[in-house]
This record gives structure tokens, C-alpha cells and sequence, in this order.
């Protein structure tokens, strides 16, 4: 029998992802519960009432009433949870606990809305991993793309602080929580970390060649809006946006986790179908998106300076990382403190994906 799964997503102005997301994962889901709206750090992309300004609200119900046969979209307003003035309390756990609550399928996979996969990738994770009872929880690595489907951004917070493992898919049943949205944590009734009990993790599939596609800094419109609310709740740089995105004055802090060096790389490989029909879309002029221009990209990445600068970022930034690693686990054996991070512990169902 194949494993019910609860797909969880939360969105403020999903454009021009909303439709094509939900097609992508209406097949393989018993149900995907969208909560909508803002948090009071974003609000300024929001409207008064703590709902999307670009219509996302209005495109879930059409979706609904259009595309949805089986009734599987469930959408949840901070209004249906009690808050009248149509803002989510909080920074994002109360809208991923408000999605968890009303799962009940025998999985929980979070999907933010501007994130694909390929659809045999799906079906090879669900036939092989799911139904493994040794199997609790799955991380997937991310190709994140950057001002367009053909870049990549890459850096040390992708390879080792922190983009590097993001937890997916959980486990779910009767007595399940999810306890906290950064990261995403999962426990079960006995208040255990899914973590703690049978991981997959991000290099296991990426071993098969299985990845997250993240459309999450490809259009203006989308990287304005993160700029302000990376903003507002992290402190970063306020002008991310403008200094690192739309004119690459900061050519190796190219990523909005700017703590960390990163840079571009060309992408040449395909897309999940949804995002191709997207793009598709949007070049015959039936989705008015606004790209971002390509040309300052494509005469960096052909630098030598460029490409030698990517590979000696790469290589210190891997010597950095396990140096730290190695004197965190020493301090840690001589002073008999805790373990390493869960995060940095070796994957015990590296097997399970050969």
C-alpha cells in the first residue's frame, strides 16, 4: 500500500509558482494543507490584513475550484486560527504546526512554494524509503537557482552551514508534533527528534542523484521580498537585494546568507516539468513576470579570475569546516559535553539508497 502523504506548505505571495506547485505534487499527495499569509516580520509585502498582495490567495481558490477533483487542498488563514487581524503570530512555527495539526496522512513532507522535484525522483523515494519502518525522517540537498533557471548559487552555507541538510519529509502519526520550523523538527509521541531515530540524509541521495530544485532567488520580485524579511528578522543586510543581487557588486556573497562566501555557477541539467511549463509560460507572455537581466551573470561566470576564485572558496571552505568539526569532537571527547550537533553526525541509512 503506498504511504498517505501530507504535503504542508506555506506561502505569502506565492506568484508565479502557486499553480504550477501544486500540480507538480497533486499527484503523490493524500492531501497538501496551504497555510496563506504573513508573519508581522513581512509585513510590508503584505497587505493590511496580513494577506498576499499579488493574488495568491485568489489563485489557491481557483485552484480549488478548477484543479482540484479529489478536494485535496486544504487552505488554512490565520482568520480560520482565531487571529482577526490576519497576521500569524510568531516567526513561521505557528503556520508549519498549523499545516501539522491537520495532517493525517502517514507522512509529512514541507514543500515551500517556490520548490520542485523531478517526479521519478518522487516516485523512487516514496516506493523505496517511505515504506522502510527503519526510516524516519529525509533531508535532500537543494540546486538553488539565481537570477534565472540557468544559475546556481553555491557557497559554505550551502556545502556546510546549514543549507546543506534540510529536513523534507517526516514521519507522522497520532501523537506527532512539529516542534519548530527552523530548523524543521519533527517529534514523535514520546517526544523523541525523528532525527534521533532513523535519518536519510542529503548526501545518501544525492548518491542517486536526488535533489530539491529551489526556484528561490530567480526573480526580482521574489528576492526584494526576502531581502526585507531576512531583513527584519536576522538582521542582515538590508540592501542584500540591490548590492548582491541586482547589480553583483559583491560577486562571492552572491547568496542572502551573506555571513558566508558564495558564488555562481553555469547550471546545464533539466528541469522538474512544472517549472519547464512555467518558463514556457512566461516567455510566451501569459505570466507578466519580470526577469532579471542575464548578461552581467553570463561575463562574470566566463572570468578565469571568477573561476579560480569558486574553487579556492570551495577548497578553504571544506579544510575550514572539517577542522572545526574535528576540534568541536575533541573538546567534546575531552570535556565529556554533548555529542556534535545532531546535524553533523554520520547517516546510519547511507544503505538504504545504494
Amino acid at each position: 500500500m503506498q504511504p498517505r502523504i501530507s504535503f504542508g506548505v506555506i506561502v505569502l505571495n506565492g506568484e508565479p509558482f502557486t499553480r504550477y506547485t501544486l500540480r507538480a505534487i497533486y499527484p503523490f499527495a493524500h492531501e497538501i494543507i496551504v497555510v496563506e499569509g504573513a508573519s508581522p516580520h513581512s509585513a510590508t509585502s503584505a497587505t493590511p490584513d496580513g494577506h498576499s498582495h499579488d493574488g495568491t490567495l485568489n489563485v489557491l481558490r481557483r485552484f480549488q475550484a478548477e484543479e482540484d477533483p479529489e478536494g485535496k487542498v486544504v487552505l488554512i488563514t490565520a482568520e480560520d486560527q482565531g487571529y482577526p487581524n490576519g497576521f500569524w503570530p510568531g516567526e513561521k512555527d505557528e503556520q508549519s504546526q498549523a499545516y501539522a495539526r491537520r495532517a493525517t496522512g502517514d507522512w509529512l513532507w514541507q514543500v515551500d512554494i517556490d520548490e520542485f522535484y523531478q517526479p521519478n525522483d518522487m516516485c523512487w523515494i516514496i516506493e523505496n524509503l517511505l515504506p522502510r519502518p527503519e526510516v524516519a525522517v529525509l533531508s535532500v540537498h537543494q540546486l538553488q537557482f539565481w537570477g534565472g533557471i540557468n544559475y546556481l548559487v553555491d557557497g559554505w552555507y550551502q556545502r556546510h552551514y546549514g543549507g546543506d541538510e534540510i529536513p523534507r519529509i517526516f514521519r507522522w502519526g497520532p501523537g506527532y508534533r512539529y516542534t519548530s520550523h527552523r530548523p524543521a523538527t519533527v517529534v514523535n509521541r514520546d517526544g523523541v527528534d525523528l532525527r534521533q531515530l532513523g535519518w536519510v540524509r542529503s548526501r545518501d541521495l544525492i548518491r542517486r542523484g536526488i535533489y530539491m530544485y529551489h526556484y528561490s532567488l530567480v526573480f526580482p520580485q521574489q528576492v526584494w521580498a526576502k531581502s526585507g524579511y531576512y531583513s527584519s528578522i536576522f538582521g542582515r543586510p538590508a540592501d542584500y537585494a540591490e548590492s548582491n543581487f541586482a547589480t553583483l557588486r559583491r560577486i562571492y556573497r552572491v547568496h542572502n546568507v551573506t555571513r558566508y562566501p558564495s558564488w555562481l555557477e553555469a547550471y546545464r541539467g533539466g528541469h522538474p516539468p512544472q517549472i519547464a511549463a512555467l518558463w514556457d509560460d512566461i516567455r510566451a507572455g501569459r505570466l507578466p513576470v519580470e526577469l532579471r537581466p542575464s548578461q552581467d551573470i553570463d561575463q562574470l561566470l566566463a572570468r578565469p579570475g571568477y573561476q579560480a576564485g569558486r574553487l579556492a572558496l570551495r577548497l578553504y571552505g571544506s579544510l575550514r569546516y572539517t577542522a572545526q568539526l574535528a576540534a568541536h569532537r575533541l573538546l567534546a571527547r575531552a570535556t565529556g559535553r554533548q555529542k556534535p550537533a545532531i546535524r553533523l553526525e554520520p547517516s546510519r541509512l547511507g544503505h538504504l539508497v545504494k
